[in-house]
């Protein structure tokens, strides 16, 4: 009997996908869903003609599979990925390896590594970004464990990622749950695009008084620049064009509920960043404008309670427009600093070992954050590998201190006009802090060694020499 080369469990919209990519470039696959009705779903409407084999219990699946088996696990993080490995134990064979393709913590997969690798098995944590047309088509991917399980795996892999000029968006992340920790990161920073970009929406109808159709000319534009040319800027110039199919006349846009929903992974970006001490406030601002956007009713109530200003921009509004596409990309850059940053003490803290430069070229297609200036990013860490901050390399130091005065005047302008810019301002505080000799924590310490003994450095002592003083004594 003839056997399928590559196993894939969980048939949502993304395991099909991914199924149907890895049969098209040449993988005979078999597919399992735990519902049953699923799998004939499947197989009627996209599987049928391919080279796609359905099981309908995991014991049928794991012997369709030939050895040493391949599975693909794409089911919701959290215990259902535990379950469905728990199943799969006692029927796979010493060398077959299991691949969780969800957006799993970091941590269950350091601990599903161990405890997979002790008993024979391998096991990959694998992060997949680019949504369900990226994943029929060619994501981006991040896998994580042994090298060697990366080698097994990689003629699959490198066929069905997304193709760039400088090859596959795939590349060895690093041991253990490194895989899932850069895709934890990279949604981090995702969340952060998003923000800015929704930022700049608000000033461009609420301070310029723009229609959603001259928006649209801005975003589309704005797709055509070497700074700004994303997947996330082309969508939201897609999505200024929408009109309602339901007869109401009005563009989609404004019949959307202001109240955006979250599965995880920022919030993961967050904790990990504050248990490392790694500063990010632009991913932060992002998570807590998708916290508060979740008030909707409490805002209601209180924009009837709580006036603010009400008037508009009053000046150029074409040259308006540049400087908040300035604010968007100075903001931008900070942003994806402060995702490299929390990469390269992770990498530090974990043993990753991560390549920086190599991690941006794999952004480059397939995911959500693919971007032109990933190439910037990528030629700044191939120059300095040990680059402490991106705002330090060459070209985007330039690119921040030229544009500083048009970004801090968009900030101005806000604030004037009432409209919250709460990631624009923590990128232009993060740019300002990072810059800055001299920070007012001298004071903080002051205080935590006044009230808690905490000892002080002082600037007329070497480094690394610590004082306490009873301050309240004369």
């Amino acid at each position: 009997m003839t056997q399928q080369k590559f196993g894939v469990i969980g048939l949502a919209v993304m395991g099909e996908n991914l199924a149907l990519n890895v049969e098209r470039n040449g993988f005979p696959v078999a597919v399992y869903n735990r519902t049953s009705s699923r799998t004939d779903e499947f197989m009627k409407e996209r599987g049928e003609g391919k080279n796609v084999k359905a099981a309908y219990t995991l014991e049928e699946f794991v012997q369709s599979l030939e050895r040493p088996r391949r599975i693909l696990v794409m089911v919701k993080a959290g215990k259902p990925v535990d379950a469905v490995i728990d199943q799969l134990k006692p029927l796979l064979d010493k060398d077959d390896m299991i691949i969780d393709g969800g957006n799993s913590l970091y941590e269950d997969t350091e601990r599903r590594t161990q405890d997979l690798e002790a008993t024979g098995l391998g096991f990959m944590g694998m992060g997949v970004s680019g949504g369900e047309e990226g994943a029929l088509w060619g994501p981006s991917l991040m896998p994580g464990g042994t090298e060697a399980s990366y080698r097994e795996l990689e003629p699959i892999l490198t066929k069905i990622a997304a193709q760039v000029d400088d090859g596959p968006c795939v590349t060895y992340i690093g041991p253990g749950g490194a895989g899932h920790y850069v895709k934890m990161v990279h949604n981090g920073i995702e969340y952060g695009d998003m923000q800015l970009i929704a930022e700049a929406y608000d000033l461009l109808k609420n301070a310029l008084g723009l229609t959603n159709s001259e928006i649209q000319e801005v975003f589309a534009e704005w797709n055509t620049t070497d700074e700004l040319n994303s997947f996330l800027i082309e969508i939201t110039a897609d999505i200024f064009k929408k009109l309602d199919d339901q007869g109401t006349g009005q563009h989609l846009i404004d019949l959307v509920v202001d109240s955006a929903g979250q599965k995880g992974t920022g919030r993961w970006t967050v904790v990990s960043a504050l248990e490392m001490g790694v500063c990010i406030p632009t991913i932060i601002a992002a998570v807590n404008g998708r916290i508060i956007s979740s008030y909707k009713d409490e805002r209601v109530a209180a924009s009837k309670e709580l006036p603010g200003p009400t008037g508009k921009y009053e000046g150029d509004i074409k040259a308006f427009v540049g400087k908040i596409r300035d604010a968007l990309y100075c903001s931008k850059i900070c942003s994806y600093a402060q995702g490299m940053a929390l990469l390269s003490k992770a990498s530090k803290e974990f043993n990753y070992n991560l390549d920086l430069g190599e991690t941006a070229r794999i952004w480059k297609g397939g995911c959500i954050i693919r971007a032109g200036f990933l190439n910037k990013i990528k030629h700044a860490f191939d120059q300095n590998r040990d680059l402490p901050n991106l705002l330090l390399a060459p070209e985007f130091k330039q690119t921040i201190l030229d544009r500083q005065e048009a970004w801090r005047e968009v900030l101005v302008t806000s604030n004037t006009l009432g409209i919250p810019v709460p990631a624009f301002s923590a990128s232009l505080d993060y740019f300002d802090s990072y810059r800055r000799a001299n920070l007012p924590q001298n004071l903080t310490q002051a205080q935590r060694d006044y009230f808690g003994a905490h000892t002080y450095e002082r600037t007329d002592k070497p480094r690394g020499e610590f004082f306490h003083t009873e301050w309240g004594q004369e």
